[in-house]
């Protein structure tokens, strides 16, 4: 059993963030790595929004950067992901998929959200390179491009919006007849003459290469929908010339090992934060000591540069809670005292 006073479940930018600000105050946090080090970001091949780089820095880049800069000040890392946690009134012991135990006097999870993907064939070796989860992130490299965005539901409507604004057309792959977006949003994009719709279609495969890029894509259809689950020879096949494709069909967050905890999600999963008695937001949750930043926490801003700001609130509100334990309730040597 490892004993710390602060542990960060994730290490994409908002575990990083809270890394950072921890082992500053000398709270000498553990980061857990979890399966995919440094989260959503190393999807991305270049991010241009991320305030301090103006020329644009590679998603994996700035989850390396923001890595050294964590064990510069202090923090250390270790591979493994959260399978199951004990929250006791003071003391979190939380049960690692390599085996291990950790106990921690304070806990922020920072597991982010992971993007439901079509299971098109190549797009795993084309994610970050045409295809994409996130417009707001990689629309404008889309520019004059004819796009494709596949969903049904409000996040795909808002998708098709936002790309609208930069590509040369839009096209909303949906497998069923109707959408399930909410009646303003999908009046939004029925409005717009750069936006069609195909109905009761699927994409089944991604075209180009990662030198490349997306140079198209296959789509299927039925007159019934769901034509993926059709016979093979009932199903209509056309392949298109498309520049991007975006998976608009919504996040999961990476909150199951919180099952059976009383700490607070919505209906989504997303872990609920609370307000402090004077109405300001804070990170922390219906748990003392339990903390949480990024995406985990927030299934609408999704930016990187957010995840870095409540990583930063997540620290902050870890060491003042840290503050009012006594010796007796820490578990490390090296505790604020």
């Amino acid at each position: 059993m490892q004993d710390r006073n602060l542990v960060i479940a994730g290490s994409g930018v908002a575990g990083l963030s809270a890394a950072v600000y921890a082992a500053r105050a000398d709270l000498d946090p553990l980061v857990l790595e979890g399966d995919e080090p440094g989260g959503q970001l190393t999807l991305t091949t270049d991010v241009e929004n991320y305030l301090g780089f103006p020329e644009g820095v590679g998603g994996t880049e700035l989850v390396q950067r923001g890595k050294a800069q964590a064990r510069q000040f202090g923090a250390t890392f270790q591979r493994g992901s959260i399978e199951s946690v004990e929250l006791g009134q003071t003391h979190k012991t939380l049960s690692l998929s390599t085996g291990e135990q950790i106990r921690t006097a304070a806990l922020i999870v920072a597991t982010g959200a992971s993007a439901r993907w079509v299971g098109a064939e190549n797009e795993a070796e084309l994610m970050g390179y045409g295809v994409s989860t996130c417009a707001t992130c990689d629309g404008a490299f889309h520019r004059g491009d004819d796009v494709l965005v596949v969903g049904g539901g409000d996040s795909a409507m808002e998708e098709a919006l936002f790309l609208a604004k930069f590509a040369d057309s839009v096209t909303v792959v949906h497998r069923r007849e109707e959408l399930r977006a909410s009646e303003i949003m999908a009046a939004r994009v029925r409005d717009l003459e750069d936006i069609s719709i195909r109905w009761n279609t699927e994409l089944q495969t991604i075209h180009g290469s990662q030198d490349e890029g997306v140079t198209g894509a296959t789509l299927v259809s039925h007159p019934d929908g769901h034509p993926t689950e059709k016979a093979a020879e009932s199903v209509a096949s056309e392949r298109v010339d498309v520049g991007g494709v975006f998976y608009g069909i919504g996040h999961t967050p990476n909150t199951g090992f919180l099952d059976g905890t009383a700490v607070a999600r919505d209906e989504d999963g997303y872990v609920r934060t609370e307000t402090d008695e004077t109405g300001r937001v804070t990170t922390e949750t219906t748990v003392e000591g339990v903390f949480a930043a990024g995406d985990v926490a927030d299934p609408t801003y999704r930016q990187a540069i957010t995840a870095a700001g409540t990583g930063s609130m997540a620290a902050l509100d870890a060491e003042a809670y840290l503050d009012t334990l006594d010796q007796t309730e820490r578990l490390a040597e090296d505790a604020p005292a």
